[in-house]
């Protein structure tokens, strides 16, 4: 399962009213290792002076591996993560997570990293069965 649902939100959810404040602490809240990159990136993007900040570090397990795929892999997860930090956030190789300022999304480096080519570059025999 994703998402560890509180019993009083998906009784919400399931009347049609969720905010995006309460999906996003189910979501910070059920996938704390996912969270936690996310908010580095984000601040790394924010005290930088570059275009985009990544992590390359690989998750710990498998278990925090799986966060992150869950959280990147879904829309709706992703969406609200980066409707609530203001970043659009761009993902590779099942730990390789960048965020970018709304602004580069049509910048050289935003379409670098999410390509074909930034894909294969990326790519390492350590990294094949992530």
């Amino acid at each position: 399962m994703s998402l560890d649902v509180p019993a009083a939100l998906l009784e919400r959810a399931e009347q049609g009213t969720v905010t995006d404040t309460e999906f996003v602490s189910c979501v910070r809240d059920s996938l704390p290792y996912a969270w936690k990159v996310v908010s580095a990136v984000v601040a790394d993007l924010h005290t930088g002076s570059t275009a985009f900040a990544d992590n390359t570090t690989p998750p710990p397990s498998e278990t925090e591996r799986g966060q992150l795929l869950r959280a990147l892999a879904s829309d709706a997860i992703r969406g609200g993560l980066e409707r609530h930090f203001g970043v659009r956030l761009a993902f590779q190789n099942c730990h390789r997570v960048a965020a970018f300022a709304p602004s580069a999304v049509d910048s050289e480096g935003y379409r670098a990293f999410i390509s074909p080519r930034g894909q294969l570059l990326n790519q390492s025999p350590q990294l094949r069965d992530c």
